[in-house]
């Protein structure tokens, strides 16, 4: 038959796996009765979606280590690509919070209407871990996309120096550009800090540097922030802390001078916002990771994580038989082809005949014990 670990099909262990990483543990436990007519306790959903999380960690390590060794030809990549990496906290048993790194990759495809450019065919790579590590480890991802083939890679990030390091080893000659609303708050800031924020001058300085800033030459916006530093500085009124706010945000834009030429970017079509990393943060990590009352052990975040990133990029039908194959490896068990599924048809004419058993309760054995409180990794809130 093929069985896993534990009690269950490998067709149900995939429905399992599914649902758990889509919603909460005890939602999906109760979904999977509802649509196979098997009962399985919150603890087997929630061992068979984490054990499932992990053999595809597992994968990904050998596969990057493997990639290190030796870098094969890559996938032609597109003509011209976006790349954005950022980072999301999610909360820990203990009260800790940890961020988990994610790294959106997607086409660019024609400019839309007032030369808005935007990323098609998104896909994914998250992980909890350090800065370096992230690196290495999504080389899995963005050989898969050709990123070091692809035409030309836009980079667009917030700024973060860990970032660039990112971008240096995986594609050193992209087209490095500050997302524009972070740009755009700093200037915010600084008119806020000069002018008082929410009053009238603020808002109309604003509005004229980043006119500027967007569509004519960075060195326009970043003058007038010089002159407003010069006038705070010099004035009769001198106010220490406007001049730190607004001295703070003209040196962090000079410091990234060349990711600032928005109009030549939109000119040559090149996106100017990160919005599919910062929507990956939400879609992939926080949809799932920090629900009301969801605190995780830390060991079971990056196979949660590895698994939303397979389901929010559409490749679940593509992995699955390789996290089925890798769980029956450790389980000593020889491969076989996913599971053939009776059809509607099938499944009535089988009850009829009685030999289907409705709602069938799978025992829970020793292996399927719900976790200790200790190692509970998410306290999953009451279905209203």
């Amino acid at each position: 038959m093929g069985l896993l670990p534990g009690s269950l099909t490998p067709g149900l262990s995939e429905d399992l796996a599914l649902l758990g990483s889509w919603m909460p543990f005890a939602q999906a436990a109760k979904l999977l009765a509802h649509f196979r007519e098997i009962e399985v306790s919150e603890a087997t959903a929630r061992r068979v979606t984490e054990q499932s999380g992990q053999a595809l960690v597992e994968l990904q390590t050998e596969q990057a280590e493997a990639l290190e060794a030796e870098m094969g030809e890559a996938p032609l990549g597109p003509a011209l690509q976006q790349l954005s990496v950022d980072g999301a906290m999610v909360p820990l048993l203990g009260g800790e919070w940890a961020e988990v790194k994610t790294l959106a990759i997607g086409t660019i495809e024609q400019s839309e209407p007032e030369g808005a450019a935007r990323a098609r065919d998104l896909s994914y790579f998250s992980r909890m871990t350090d800065h370096r590590s992230f690196g290495r480890l999504a080389m899995v991802e963005t050989h898969r996309r050709g990123t070091e083939s692809a035409g030309k890679v836009c980079a667009v990030m917030d700024g973060a120096e860990w970032q660039q390091g990112f971008i240096d080893l995986h594609r050193p000659d992209a087209v490095r550009i500050l997302d524009w609303c972070h740009a755009a708050e700093h200037l915010a800031k600084a008119g806020q800090a000069a002018f008082g924020a929410g009053t009238a001058a603020a808002s109309e300085w604003l509005g004229i540097q980043l006119r500027r800033l967007k569509h004519g030459e960075p060195e326009e916006a970043l003058g007038s922030l010089r002159a407003l530093c010069r006038e705070l500085a010099e004035g009769r009124e001198r106010d220490a802390v406007a001049v730190k706010i607004v001295r703070g945000s003209l040196e962090y834009l000079e410091k990234r001078r060349e990711q600032i030429r928005y109009a030549e970017f939109q000119a040559k079509g090149y996106p100017i916002g990160s919005g599919a990393v910062e929507s990956a943060n939400k879609l992939v990590v926080e949809a799932r990771l920090k629900g009301s009352g969801m605190h995780w052990a830390r060991e079971h975040v990056n196979p949660m994580v590895a698994l939303r990133t397979v389901v929010c990029s559409g490749r679940w039908e593509e992995l699955w038989p390789q996290i089925n194959q890798r769980l029956r490896k450790k389980a000593g068990k020889p491969a076989v082809g996913r599971q053939a599924r009776p059809s509607p048809h099938e499944g009535a004419a089988a009850k009829e005949a009685g030999r289907v058993k409705t709602r069938p309760v799978v025992q829970s054995g020793p292996e399927l014990t719900p976790a200790s409180p200790r190692g509970t990794p998410e306290q999953n809130p009451k279905p209203p």
